[in-house]
């Protein structure tokens, strides 16, 4: 029986407001044997080869099962009724459209809601784009997976060879329900579990101490920076979204973060916040003396054995000194900060608080709250090329999610070599994130033609 955790649950309240917390990627294929003479996918080809890898992602067969009162936090189990038709599907050709147009096709679909009866993912299949290519926009809800276990998704729905041979269809049969009373046993079981794991630790003082000190100090740490300052870009946001792509090589963000001693993500920081800079600027406000504050979510996944599965997420919160014009001593700053912050990130971890008032009182805190002003995430991607029913996949670009007042954000991806970026804003309280995404160009050629400086 597997209870969904804290960190899920919570992963799916902001959709109430509106904020739908999906992550994704877009994958540009190289057409072959996808599509027919008249341009169409050849769909029913497709669900066969994706059903016939579900056995390695079980997850994309299961729905959250929410039991009443009293029998513990919600469960995965298996969809009663599964159909792999409810989850690829494929759009009508949009001949010869560029990025631009893709990226509108993107947005419509992601605007449709996913229906929580049914595993939370959807694939949808766009041919006839420029070049002869074909997209593949895979969404999947962040309750499913955070980032690095969505990587590990995509290992098992795509193939690491052109010719790997082709999986059968195994016949599946989805399990029961619990029955209430082993919902109450397993319920009572837990919590047993927990309150053992309590008295043990009062045997210990001096580990409750130094527990509740990291964690003091971890929190410490979080708010050290204050309130984040007020600007324009953090203002309750809607459901709409627009994107823009910034495209560059991992072996130049490695190169650049080599020189200065620093991490990918710190130049990933630096980059972006080059980029808001840039922005605030167009829109005339002032930027000396202005840090925004960035949260950054951290992956504890490899503290724990196994592949990559569900959410384990810690996150620190980073200012970005956009009142630095010298993209080199931002870089410089923004590493010394993370630095630090990294190692007191400890997984969110916590009982659930159900009800609706509860839910309430934390939406409308996110859309008021003045801890971050921005999101960023870094994605270590597959390092080798895939392929999807014999088609390369030539490049990845990721999707992130808002919600809050949070209207600007971006995520990165790393494939193959490649690293791609994405800058994601709200469509009415940040549409210019072709304003973001030239100014993080800027910041990347400077960068680039910098040299170490002591």
């Amino acid at each position: 029986m597997e209870r969904l955790t804290a960190q899920d649950v919570m992963t799916l309240w902001p959709d109430e407001a509106g904020w739908s917390q999906d992550i994704g990627l877009v994958a540009l294929l190289d057409a072959c044997d996808l599509v027919d003479t008249d341009g169409r996918i050849l769909l029913g080809d497709v669900r066969t080869s994706i059903e016939a890898r579900l056995p390695l992602a079980p997850r994309l067969r299961q729905v959250v099962y929410v039991p009443r009162w009293g029998l513990g936090r919600p469960l995965w189990v298996d969809a009663a009724a599964f159909d792999v038709r409810d989850h690829v599907c494929a759009v009508p050709p949009v001949h010869h459209a560029d990025e631009a147009r893709l990226l509108e096709v993107v947005e419509e679909l992601r605007r449709r809601p996913l229906d929580r009866s049914r595993p939370l993912w959807k694939m949808w299949f766009v041919p006839g784009l420029a070049g002869g290519r074909t997209a593949v926009y895979l969404r999947v809800h962040h309750v499913i997976a955070d980032g690095p276990a969505g990587v590990a998704m995509l290992g098992a729905l795509f193939d690491s060879a052109p010719d790997g041979p082709a999986p059968r269809v195994e016949p599946w049969m989805p399990a029961p329900v619990p029955a209430a009373n082993e919902l109450i046993v397993d319920n009572l079981r837990r919590r047993r579990a927990a309150a053992a794991r309590v008295l043990a630790a009062c045997t210990r003082p001096a580990t409750i101490v130094c527990r509740t000190r990291r964690a003091w100090a971890s929190v410490r740490k979080m708010v050290s920076g204050g309130r984040a300052p007020r600007c324009s870009l953090n203002r309750p946001i809607g459901t709409a979204r627009e994107f823009a792509v910034v495209r560059t090589e991992l072996a130049t963000m490695r190169r650049i973060s080599d020189r200065y001693g620093v991490k990918v993500n710190d130049v990933l920081l630096a980059v972006f916040a080059g980029g808001l800079r840039e922005l605030l600027r167009s829109r005339g406000e002032p930027v000396d003396n202005l840090a925004l504050r960035a949260v950054v979510p951290v992956s504890l996944h490899r503290e724990l054995p196994g592949p990559a599965r569900g959410n384990l997420l810690g996150q620190m919160i980073v200012p970005l000194p956009l009142s630095i014009d010298d993209p080199v001593r931002r870089l410089v700053s923004i590493a010394a900060d993370t630095a630090t912050r990294k190692r007191g990130v400890r997984p969110r971890r916590g009982a659930v608080v159900g009800g609706r008032t509860v839910r309430w009182i934390a939406l409308t805190l996110l859309s008021r709250q003045r801890m971050m002003n921005t999101y960023v995430a870094d994605v270590p991607g597959p390092p080798v090329p895939l392929y999807l029913f014999g088609a390369a996949v030539r490049e990845i670009v990721p999707v992130v999610a808002l919600m809050g007042n949070i209207a600007v954000g971006a995520g990165a991806f790393s494939y193959a070599g490649q690293f791609t970026i994405t800058v994601v804003g709200d469509g009415a309280v940040c549409p210019e994130v072709d304003v973001v995404a030239r100014g993080m160009e800027q910041t990347l050629r400077s960068l680039e033609a910098s040299r170490h400086r002591d």
